[in-house]
């Protein structure tokens, strides 16, 4: 059993930092049937994590969140208050994507995400890391290098362009970057290999990573990918529920 799968067998329950914040998760949560998400639909982490919960055809309420109005439910429930935040029926909160793709699949598993056709579960988690850790440090300071100082954007990008050649020779050899179909490693980076293809479109087509270009496509082409990116409404105390759901 992988670490990240003991992380989430852990029950934490929502803890608030006054009476009041206690008062108004308790108020937000009371009779929640459902788990609640709160997401914010452009967010590559976000994103992920609602895939994974499609995948899983596991129904959450959806709580949009705009990033610089976040809603105190959220910020009780998740003081670092960034997306996703998944509150479940019990009280425990899991506020890291990859453990809420993890949780859910654990859950139910009916695409074997979590069982590759090529390598393990701990295999795929590595690769992962490596998405989450040095390309997503290029991939900020190559897209929003103006929150950086002294930074060279295009270093950067030439930095991320050698993760994405290994990803290419990965997916030269199958269809998926573990195997013939898809796993959890190809929906938990696609999205951050989208945002980086977006920052420069023209110059992301003109590169020579045909299997990376094709295996993103076919990830933008997804029904599940389709149903994750849904427009909903800001969510606001008060309004109500709006259902993601799986079918």
């Amino acid at each position: 059993m992988s670490e990240i799968e003991l992380k989430t067998d852990i029950k934490t329950p929502v803890t608030a930092q006054n009476d009041q914040s206690s008062a108004d998760t308790k108020d937000d949560c009371t009779a929640q049937s459902q788990p609640i998400l709160y997401s914010f639909r452009r967010c590559p982490y976000a994103m992920r994590a609602r895939m994974a919960l499609l995948a899983a055809n596991l129904d959450v309420e959806l709580r949009e969140v705009v990033l610089r109005d976040k809603p105190q439910s959220m910020i009780d429930a998740s003081p670092k208050a960034t997306v996703p935040v998944l509150v479940l029926p019990d009280g425990t909160v899991i506020d890291e994507s990859l453990e809420i793709m993890v949780w859910a699949l654990a859950e139910n598993d009916p695409l074997e995400w979590l069982s590759p056709e090529s390598g393990t579960l701990d295999d795929m988690l590595a690769l992962i890391a490596q998405n989450d850790g040095p390309f997503k440090h290029h991939l900020d300071r190559y897209k929003y290098h103006t929150r950086y100082e002294d930074v060279d954007p295009a270093e950067h990008r030439r930095d991320a362009e050698k993760i994405l050649n290994r990803l290419d020779g990965r997916l030269a050899v199958g269809k998926y970057l573990f195997g013939s179909r898809p796993a959890l490693a190809d929906f938990a980076i696609a999205p951050f290999v989208r945002q980086f293809a977006n920052t420069d479109k023209e110059a992301f087509d003109a590169m020579p990573f045909v299997h990376v270009q094709r295996w993103l496509a076919d990830f933008l082409a997804s029904d599940l990918f389709e149903h994750a990116m849904k427009k909903y409404d800001q969510w606001h105390k008060g309004d109500a529920p709006v259902i993601f759901k799986a079918a």
